[in-house]
């Protein structure tokens, strides 16, 4: 489903990746796990089109995105949930989702997409009038997802969904996010958090310093004593 060959990302004189490949099979859950810096973040953001790559290349179902504007790359069915969550916080939770299907005209699709999203997350229905920046965290992380399926993603990029939340809303977003995938969409994770991400996911990479370095089987990755000790804390 995605192909990510040979990528180089530089910010001004600063290489952030220097070279990154990866693919994503239809229906998995594949992490990207990495100390802070190594680029998880710049790779999604490059596989949305937000940056452009100074080499390599990104495929999605076979058509190279390198050059397509990232709009028009939500409206293929690759959609990110960024780090940060990214609401507009003077808006409220059913604006915030709408936004999500801001590029869609099938009135009867989005409808049972937002009912989706209320089943995932019973929470943003009882706040659907309140501002988004008055949400807790945890709400906020799941308005941001909530948001990205609106767009009716086939791959949903996730940056970073546990980041500052309390050990239990953490649970609660991970076993959402295997519910997502179990439901049909393909997911491809960044997570600080590389206990849970090995957890969920199937397939891992390891990124250092803006290069692969490991991957394998999520499960096999948990047990690696070099991932236990840099990552998993023994």
């Amino acid at each position: 489903m995605l192909s990510v060959m040979s990528l180089a990302v530089s910010y001004g004189g600063i290489r952030a990746l220097h070279d990154v490949s990866l693919h994503v099979e239809a229906g998995e859950i594949v992490t990207l796990i990495g100390c802070n810096g190594a680029g998880k973040s710049t790779t999604l953001r490059t596989i949305s089109g937000l940056i452009r790559p100074v080499a390599g290349s990104v495929e999605f179902e076979g058509r190279d995105l390198t050059r397509v504007p990232p709009h028009e790359i939500v409206k293929l069915g690759l959609v990110q949930s960024p780090e940060g969550r990214g609401v507009f916080s003077n808006m409220s939770v059913l604006e915030n989702l709408e936004l999500g299907a801001f590029t869609r005209k099938d009135r009867a699709g989005i409808a049972a997409d937002m009912a989706r999203v209320f089943e995932l997350f019973p929470r943003l229905k009882e706040r659907l009038n309140q501002s988004a920046g008055t949400l807790s965290g945890g709400e906020q992380q799941m308005l941001a997802m909530g948001r990205a399926l609106l767009a009716k993603p086939r791959l949903l990029l996730l940056d970073e969904p546990s980041l500052g939340l309390a050990p239990q809303v953490v649970q609660t977003i991970f076993s959402i996010i295997r519910e997502i995938n179990r439901t049909g969409t393909t997911i491809l994770l960044v997570e600080q958090n590389a206990h849970m991400a090995l957890k969920v996911a199937h397939r891992a990479y390891v990124l250092e310093v803006g290069r692969t370095v490991m991957e394998g089987p999520a499960a096999e990755m948990a047990k690696s004593e070099k991932v236990r000790e840099a990552y998993l804390g023994g």
